[in-house]
């Protein structure tokens, strides 16, 4: 049989990892219901989720240049296992998702930054960057799934899948090939030279530019994901774990297929495009204030995902390029980390707030999608003003 290319087992390996990442949340959904947590609990567990990634950025992608990817990722796998195995014990969820969150933003910043390592020119790492994406889409769509599925019928074995693919992911990684690495780089000073790495990205009108447009994808994707939890058995009336899942992971659909499709509509060169995708992605999710029944909530799911593929892969492959050539590639991806999960902590965080406050789920879905139109607006102006 013919040896598993590097790229190949990293595309593999990534799908294990994110399947089970969107797993355990709808594991942790059955946990909080079963155990009668408060309503806004849900949305409060994935605002520890992404703190992780806000205080951990400074030295996660130092750990991830100093280091070889390839063990990186085993790290963060491994950290990723023990907060599942959290769960077993009965810790609280909270907790024991800031564990998994923690192995994530260790995982991350070498997931993309050996993708410059593994390609050879610019075509090469705008496909790879689409495999990648398309991987871990699919990996959301079937890991929502699946884990609502197995919550349904047992948590505890729901668990003890996430466990052995986990494990399975950890295997893979250790095909991969390993990059040297750079011994050199320390972590003495690693807030004040984050936030050093941070201005040159700013200064650099391309990376700015992606650095706001795929901040403002995630804030947008994971506050939506948190509605669509209410919104579902309040607009349409299902309740099932499983079916919620389904229809949720509609999205993850029309992300894969918009990853695909975008080497053929938009390149680096022309990456300016995709502010028009945003605008409609925007646009697509103030719709769903007028949706009402079912077929038509997962066409709009579809067009969402789609919209949203296209949005942000050219724009990950913009800041991989500029970062690899300025900053080091771990560095770069810690920084977009952070901004990403800045984004989506403040819109979740706000959501939390909002439901706590008992403010309505489609007031709460128009401001999403007023907010993602505002930043798509800067980035617009952008354009215009730096002539980027």
């Amino acid at each position: 049989m013919p040896r598993i290319s590097p790229l190949r087992a990293l595309f593999t390996a990534q799908f294990l990892s994110a399947f089970v990442d969107n797993m355990i949340l709808f594991v942790i959904l059955a946990i909080i219901k079963r155990d009668s947590y408060p309503d806004f609990y849900l949305s409060y567990v994935q605002s520890i989720f992404l703190a992780s990634y806000i205080i951990l950025s400074p030295w996660v992608g130092r750990f991830a240049d100093r280091k070889p990817k390839a063990e990186v990722l085993i790290i963060g796998n491994v950290v990723k296992t023990v907060g599942v195995l959290l769960l077993f014990v009965g810790l609280d969820p909270a907790i024991s998702y800031a564990a998994v969150g923690l192995g994530a933003v260790i995982y991350s910043p070498a997931k993309y930054g050996i993708l410059p390592f593994l390609t050879r020119n610019e075509d090469e790492l705008l496909r790879a960057n689409s495999g990648l994406e398309s991987y871990t889409i699919l990996a959301i769509l079937t890991g929502s799934v699946a884990g609502g599925f197995l919550s349904d019928l047992s948590i505890n074995l729901a668990l003890g899948v996430c466990v052995l693919l986990y494990v399975s992911s950890i295997g893979i990684n250790t095909i991969i090939t390993k990059d040297p690495g750079d011994k050199r780089i320390g972590y003495n000073h690693a807030i004040s030279e984050f936030f050093t790495d941070t201005a040159v990205l700013l200064r650099d009108r391309q990376s700015h530019y992606s650095l706001v447009g795929t901040g403002s994808f995630w804030m947008a994707s994971a506050v939506l994901r948190m509605i669509i939890f209410a919104w579902v058995p309040l607009t349409l009336g299902i309740t099932s774990g499983t079916a919620i899942s389904m229809i949720i992971a509609v999205t993850g659909v029309g992300i894969a297929i918009g990853a695909l499709v975008t080497p053929y509509l938009i390149s680096i060169k022309n990456y300016q495009r995709t502010v028009w995708f945003g605008f409609a992605m925007g646009v697509a999710i103030l719709g769903f204030l007028a949706i009402t029944s079912l077929p038509i909530t997962v066409i709009g799911l579809l067009i969402v995902g789609v919209l949203g593929g296209i949005y942000i892969v050219p724009m990950n492959a913009c800041l991989q390029q500029v970062g690899h050539h300025t900053i080091g590639a771990g560095k770069t991806i810690a920084v977009q980390n952070f901004m990403e999960n800045t984004f989506m902590f403040l819109g979740v965080g706000l959501y939390t707030l909002a439901t706590k406050g008992g403010i309505a789920t489609n007031v709460c879905l128009g401001a999403t999608a007023c907010v993602l139109l505002l930043l798509v607006s800067y980035m617009f102006l952008l354009l215009k003003k730096k002539k980027i």
